[in-house]
């Protein structure tokens, strides 16, 4: 099935805050932005990241608009001064965590779905609405909106992709150091050149993903 498309023109410059400002006029019902980090990647845990912008604080949040957006947008070093300011101006936000080991026991699809709302239930205090990129969490007792291109139009998405994002690299640049010699924190555990050098010459270490690695190590993919 087809992933959905919107139209270039409805994504604005720097996300927004128009979806929370709509459940916010719910008698100022919290909304929380969740994303995830390192779901395509062959090694390393996937981290997911939920946020509550403060709804009567606009001075504070008017300080994220224009600098905070989709993480895959922004330099290491604007990720990481973006994820001090969210962390410090934030009403709550959380960050959790599932294993590769998990990811192979029980598949992407349920990893990627766990992850998620593990990180909304860690939020204190609890959200009233969930606002997620693209994806959709069924059995949720939370109402949630999936937005298409979310990390581009929600500020409090995009906030979400740069704590999960610095979460895990950090995390990664962790792994480095008890696995030397994979360059965890040069790939981030994602597929290339690299890693797969990497893996042929040391071998698989605990932090790899098996049940993704069969189409990476197929003979001649980097020649």
């Amino acid at each position: 099935m087809a992933r959905p498309r919107i139209d270039p023109s409805l994504i604005p410059a720097f996300p927004n805050l128009e979806f929370e400002e709509a459940v916010w006029a719910c008698r100022g019902k919290l909304v929380a932005g969740l994303d995830e980090a390192g779901r395509g990647a062959v090694a390393g845990p996937i981290f997911a990241a939920a946020v509550i912008l403060p709804p009567n604080e606009p001075a504070a949040i008017r300080e994220l608009l224009g600098f905070v957006r989709d993480s895959k947008q922004m330099s290491m070093i604007h990720r990481e001064e973006a994820a001090l300011m969210v962390k410090s101006i934030a009403l709550a936000w959380a960050v959790f965590t599932i294993s590769a080991a998990e990811v192979d026991k029980n598949g992407m699809a349920k990893a990627g779905r766990d992850v998620l709302l593990g990180a909304a239930k860690a939020l204190k205090p609890t959200p009233h609405h969930l606002l997620l990129d693209y994806f959709r969490l069924p059995d949720c007792a939370w109402p949630q909106e999936c937005l298409v291109k979310g990390d581009q139009r929600s500020l409090s998405i995009a906030a979400a992709s740069v704590l999960a994002k610095t979460a895990r690299d950090a995390h990664m640049r962790h792994l480095d150091l008890r696995y030397p010699g994979y360059g965890f924190s040069a790939h981030k555990g994602y597929a290339t050149a690299q890693h797969y050098q990497a893996i042929t010459e040391l071998g698989l270490c605990p932090e790899h993903r098996r049940s993704f690695l069969d189409v990476f190590l197929q003979p001649g993919l980097f020649s």
